[in-house]
């Protein structure tokens, strides 16, 4: 079939030198975070052991998403597509929100992600210096990015690798306790535990509705396909077999982690069991299993950073040659990356993080202003899952001749974009219904109606002339 031009905003463009197999883990690793690993209990006390269905209910929704954004890519393959795709078949002000909400997204949470690497560092050095250890941590991921796109993608493959490997270990262990009483002295804990503790849905509609607004953080990432696009080999076969799979992957680590999870502990004892994944660990007579997922959890703040790094700096640089971020962002190096707008961004990384060590210091109202900022990220993080939908409604419309022989076509379109549509506002909703999750959207629109405020200025000369 025809490929579309790649849409020029003046950039140059960048060298694809990451394999399909670096590309699927770079979603991979970009979706599967610490969250997990810790064995956080928010989205389980508001739903009980429903709350499988309620990954796998955002993870459908997610699936239309990607496949909304697989379709577009086959098409035209670029860097930061989505957001390309926002400015071209929505409005320019849509493509400005989605590059600087993945700008502002990807600096706070990887700014969270080095604060969670030093505190994981301390449980084997327990003397280590917090700012010490940040600082050789952010000069790390700052280096593996300034080597080339090949250099992260091979670091990001490896740390996403121990982190789907330790899944995998966690299931199957989980399913010898389950059926087997491996660990649990030769009697197996069966399925009982999904509804013998108050029902499957302890917390009815309005809790499923609740954990959902957690979960939809916890997916955040997935879409880095479309920032990597630009950088892979072969894009078209790349981005039909890493939509196709990477999603399933993701399903299954996830719904099998958390069915594992709430089958062998009862929903409402997780507060006193810990890490979920230590204590299966230990289950079984893995002595070590503190130290393991310590090791594990630290790759994988590793990897959120990493990933957030690589993530804005692609955007900031295409913000430079569009005129919406100073230039010297949009450089790029003999090794065809874009150093400064790396740097710039390990830079705001370390701002951060040093705002943190000194938020540590005050008082308790500091320290939640900075939890404030930190959950301000989760709004701002789903708006490009909306101008995905939104551009691939507009894009269809634009090219009906591409779509006769597109072999990657969005299944039960439009009727699976308007829902998917409708349950990410749905989402949003309950996410400000919900008193623990209220400040996160305020704050998220915040920084919204900022980027706005700030195109309507930058761009208001254009406005009129369109008017």
């Amino acid at each position: 079939m025809k490929i579309m031009k790649q849409q020029s905003s003046g950039a140059p463009e960048l060298r694809r030198s990451m394999t399909a197999g670096q590309m699927e883990m770079i979603s991979l690793g970009g979706a599967i975070g610490v969250g997990l690993f810790m064995g956080s209990t928010s989205t389980i006390k508001w739903t009980g052991p429903s709350v499988i269905l309620a990954y796998a209910f955002v993870g459908l929704i997610l699936y239309i998403v990607m496949r909304a954004l697989g379709e577009m890519i086959y098409v035209n393959p670029g860097t930061g597509s989505f957001a390309d795709y926002a400015t071209e078949y929505v409005h320019p002000i849509a493509g400005y929100l989605a590059k600087w909400a993945n700008v502002f997204e990807y600096i706070v949470v990887g700014m969270s992600e080095v604060v969670a690497a030093t505190e994981y560092l301390q449980y084997w050095w327990p003397h280590t210096k917090p700012w010490a250890a940040g600082l050789v941590i952010i000069a790390f991921l700052a280096l593996a990015n300034l080597a080339s796109a090949k250099a992260y993608g091979s670091l990001e493959f490896w740390f996403a690798m121990i982190k789907v490997i330790t899944i995998i270990l966690m299931i199957l262990l989980g399913f010898m306790v389950i059926f087997f009483g491996f660990g649990n002295g030769g009697h197996p804990t069966g399925f009982s535990n999904l509804w013998s503790h108050g029902g499957f849905f302890t917390g009815g509609i309005s809790g499923f509705f609740f954990s959902m607004s957690i979960i939809v953080g916890s997916y955040e990432g997935i879409e880095l396909l479309g920032i990597s696009a630009g950088e892979v080999a072969n894009p078209q076969q790349a981005i039909v077999k890493s939509v196709k799979s990477v999603l399933f992957r993701i399903l299954i680590f996830y719904v099998g982690a958390i069915f594992v999870i709430v089958t062998i502990y009862p929903w409402n004892h997780l507060s006193a069991v810990g890490s979920p994944f230590v204590s299966t660990f230990a289950k079984v007579g893995i002595t070590a299993a503190a130290s393991l997922i310590n090791f594990v959890v630290l790759t994988a703040a590793l990897s959120g950073a990493n990933s957030g790094i690589y993530s804005s700096s692609r955007m900031l640089f295409k913000l430079a040659h569009e005129g919406d971020a100073p230039k010297i962002f949009g450089r790029l190096s003999k090794h065809v990356v874009p150093d400064m707008a790396i740097l710039g961004i390990s830079g705001g990384i370390l701002l951060g993080f040093i705002a943190d060590i000194f938020a540590t210091v005050f008082s308790k109202t500091t320290t939640d202003m900075f939890v404030i900022v930190f959950s301000s990220s989760v709004l701002p993080g789903m708006i490009p899952w909306f101008v995905i939908l939104l551009a691939e409604l507009r894009f269809r419309k634009h090219n009906p001749s591409l779509m006769k022989d597109h072999p990657f076509k969005l299944p039960l379109y439009p009727l699976s974009n308007y829902f998917a549509f409708a349950m990410l506002v749905v989402i949003v909703v309950f996410m400000f219904v919900n008193p623990d999750t209220r400040i996160s959207v305020i704050a998220g629109t915040v920084v919204l109606v900022v980027a706005v405020l700030a195109y309507l200025i930058r761009y208001r000369g254009n406005l009129r002339k369109e008017n």
